[in-house]
């Protein structure tokens, strides 16, 4: 089925009004998905490809995704930041094989075409043919162009230490994608300081992509599917909550505050997740140092639509990259960072705290669990829906836990860009 140039309509059946019923097809058909990459990933929107801190010196490199094109980001010789999709121009071959690394140049193994660290063709084996017997014999055609077979670039902007990428050139700037108001808490967490890195985790979650989308826009679940966020007041639903989204209502934000007063006895009763006895063998695992540029919150949890998550969880830090693998798989990237000027004593909280986060973090493995639940769950009735109407069936901003509206919203803006 071709659906590139009509609606989804023939294969959805989602009332104009109903926001809060989404229907699981959209979760489980192959022709839906593709669309998804052609309008939503590879047309109109912004994806991200890293942090500046990743590529500090020229030939610097890391191969990553939008959507399921794989794409190199590299320092350039003029310091500037290039990338392109790692295809070879030739016979289309993936040429690079390493996560990252440092190159000076590009070289495709198969017939050994040379591109520049900006993707330029730079040279190819026997272009003007072989002398045999005297006499030049194959080549290139004549009218072969080097400045016209390069590798496809995309168009790339850099924000205080984030960079971002597009396969559409006549994108909004990325400023104007976000918003004012999503710029603001974007600049808070940077905000201009250096970066570092402090590791990487990595997994893969048999589930729509859209799936990761909807739980990092989902208050609800928290303070009951996570114990440590209940137990802990991390995240419950005494902490004072505010919930954001963009004018498109494509992008949110979950800005909350910790607990610090003891549980009251109706907030929990019945929550299986909340844990009255457990105490931590090690207590520094949530050694807390309020930083000044917080500002108030002591969590953000900022959904760039489609593909990042930006997270603050009181000192640990982290970008969140959904890589899609078909409309049942993606994968789940975690780059946790913290800042050049940290202290010694900072960088070690971060990285304690970020074992809350990740495939087996005390917080995320339920997480990945019940989405992959999900899916197994659609499958059974694809003709069926899901229900998202905590909070009624609008999709304005809010402020407490029990609401589901940013999803809501997100479908809100899915349906406009894929029903056309």
């Amino acid at each position: 089925m071709n659906l590139k140039n009509s609606d989804i309509s023939s294969i959805i059946d989602w009332k104009p009004d109903e926001m809060g019923r989404i229907p699981l097809s959209a979760y489980v058909d192959e022709d839906i998905y593709k669309l998804e990459l052609e309008r939503i990933f590879y047309k109109k929107h912004w994806g991200y490809l890293g942090l500046d801190a990743e590529i500090p010196n020229v030939g610097d490199f890391k191969r990553t995704v939008i959507g399921e094109r794989s794409v190199i980001v590299v320092r350039n010789k003029e310091g500037g930041v290039s990338a392109f999709e790692n295809l070879c121009a030739h016979r289309r071959v993936q040429f690079c094989r390493e996560r990252d690394g440092n190159r000076q140049e590009f070289v495709c193994p198969y017939h050994q075409w040379m591109y520049d660290l900006e993707g330029n063709l730079r040279g190819l084996p026997y272009r003007r043919g072989l002398r045999v017997d005297g006499e030049l014999r194959g080549g290139m055609p004549a009218d072969f162009n080097m400045s016209e077979n390069g590798l496809t670039k995309l168009k790339v902007e850099s924000r205080n230490g984030v960079i971002f990428g597009s396969f559409d050139h006549d994108i909004e700037s990325f400023e104007d994608y976000l918003g004012e108001m999503m710029l603001g808490y974007f600049d808070r967490i940077f905000n201009g300081r250096k970066l570092t890195i402090l590791g990487y985790n990595r997994q893969r979650i048999p589930g729509n992509w859209k799936l990761m989308m909807e739980n990092i826009k989902d208050p609800y679940h928290a303070g009951l599917l996570h114990t440590w966020f209940v137990t802990f007041g991390l995240w419950r639903a005494d902490s004072p909550m505010s919930l954001k989204m963009d004018p498109y209502k494509r992008h949110a934000v979950m800005a909350g505050t910790r607990s610090t007063a003891n549980v009251e006895a109706s907030l929990v009763s019945g929550v299986q997740s909340f844990k009255e006895d457990m105490v931590l063998k090690d207590p520094s695992q949530i050694d807390i140092v309020p930083e000044d540029w917080w500002n108030g919150p002591t969590a953000t949890m900022m959904t760039l639509f489609p593909a990042l998550i930006i997270q603050q969880q009181v000192n640990s830090l982290s970008t969140r990259h959904i890589q899609p693998r078909g409309p049942n798989s993606f994968d789940f990237v975690w780059t946790h960072f913290g800042f050049e000027d940290d202290d010694k004593e900072m960088t070690a909280r971060r990285l304690k705290q970020a074992n809350l986060f990740g495939p087996s973090g005390y917080v995320s493995a339920d997480d990945g669990e019940v989405l992959e639940f999900s899916q197994m769950g659609f499958h059974t009735n694809p003709s069926s829906t899901s229900m998202a109407k905590m909070g009624g069936n609008d999709t304005q901003d809010g402020d407490c836990i029990a609401t589901e509206t940013l999803i809501r919203g997100m479908y809100k803006y899915w349906r406009e860009v894929m029903e056309v």
